[in-house]
């Protein structure tokens, strides 16, 4: 249109830099110097006649007039996307990219297999390479990233669908967490079932949710008056069995720290913590690549491996507990 001066890659730009949170990482993560990135938004600024970013103190922020572009931005970066992948899809029915968020709780090395089958089945049929872009999420923000369009398909969401959202939602395991402790935790040598009141005397370690709009989500218990927040939950766990803290962990993660005594399973009266995991997609037509990995999904048997992780958790744990009463008997 003549006389446009708001471009998709200055909005791409602006984007990134709120999301990374400088310059320089915004230049890291679009793959150009930051040179660039600062003239990018230089030229913005004076082509707009506004500011966007009050650069006064060590760290530049978006003004009022620039977080209003870049939230209706972040629209138009969406529906540029959606209509990138249509046009693509009539074209040859396979997406340009498939962008795929994954959640936590699922470890990568559970989906190799299926990254691996996905390239050769696409090179085996002559198609154009579908880029496949994974990225990591955590409780809610697997959800968020759905409803905010950050990708195509969500693997592991824990719990429940925000209502309203229009997902397609199909389950394809239980997620099951136990409350765990290192061995030199008080609580681990406290009479069970631990009461609440005691379990909140204690630092709870706290997987930071990754959503962005909707409401955190958190495994067991939520935040406390003394709460060490950890960036997921492969952390969680690391600072758990470094004795920093107490909380609830997923069986299937935790089953070689249970077995090796790393961590200790205690029962307390809120005792379990159960829920649904589940793919998603906003899609009513699938292109050919999104399909491919809800089928694989299906197919693959990942539901039983999380679950056959979480009942050789709770044996461990089992046996432990047995070996414990024996030794004090």
């Amino acid at each position: 249109m003549p006389g446009l001066r708001l471009s998709l890659d200055a909005l791409l730009v602006l984007d990134a830099i709120d999301r990374q949170g400088s310059f320089a990482a915004a230049a890291e993560e679009l793959h150009r110097v930051p040179s660039a990135i600062t003239y990018q938004i230089q030229k913005l600024e004076a082509d707009l006649d506004v500011l966007l970013f009050d650069r006064s103190g060590h760290r530049a922020r978006l003004t009022a007039a620039g977080r209003e572009l870049l939230d209706a931005g972040r629209v138009l970066l969406a529906s540029a996307n959606e209509l990138e992948h249509r046009v693509r899809r009539i074209a040859t029915g396979w997406e340009p990219e498939l962008r795929v968020a994954v959640d936590a709780v699922i470890p990568f090395r559970y989906l190799w297999p299926m990254v691996a089958q996905f390239l050769a089945d696409c090179s085996a049929q002559g198609v154009p390479q579908t880029r496949l872009k994974l990225t990591r999420e955590v409780l809610g923000g697997s959800w968020d990233a759905m409803v905010e369009g950050r990708a195509d398909l969500v693997i592991g969401a824990p719990g429940d669908a925000p209502s309203g959202a229009g997902l397609r939602v199909r389950r394809f395991a239980e997620l099951n967490a136990v409350f765990a402790v290192a061995p030199s935790h008080p609580l681990a040598r406290h009479p069970e079932p631990i009461p609440s009141r005691v379990v909140a005397q204690h630092r709870v370690v706290v997987a930071a949710d990754s959503s962005r709009r909707l409401p955190p989500r958190s495994i067991g218990l939520g935040d406390g008056p003394d709460t060490l927040t950890v960036p997921d939950i492969e952390a969680k766990i690391a600072a758990q069995v470094a004795g920093l803290g107490c909380g609830f962990v997923p069986l299937h993660l935790a089953q070689s720290d249970i077995a090796a005594g790393r961590l200790v399973v205690r029962r307390i009266e809120d005792q379990g913590h159960t829920g649904p995991l589940s793919i998603a997609w906003r899609a009513e037509r699938p292109g050919n690549a999104l399909q491919w990995w809800i089928d694989a999904i299906q197919r693959s048997g990942l539901g039983e491996t999380i679950a056959a992780g979480a009942r050789l958790a709770e044996q461990r744990s089992v046996k432990r507990r047995a070996a414990r009463r024996v030794g004090r008997g």
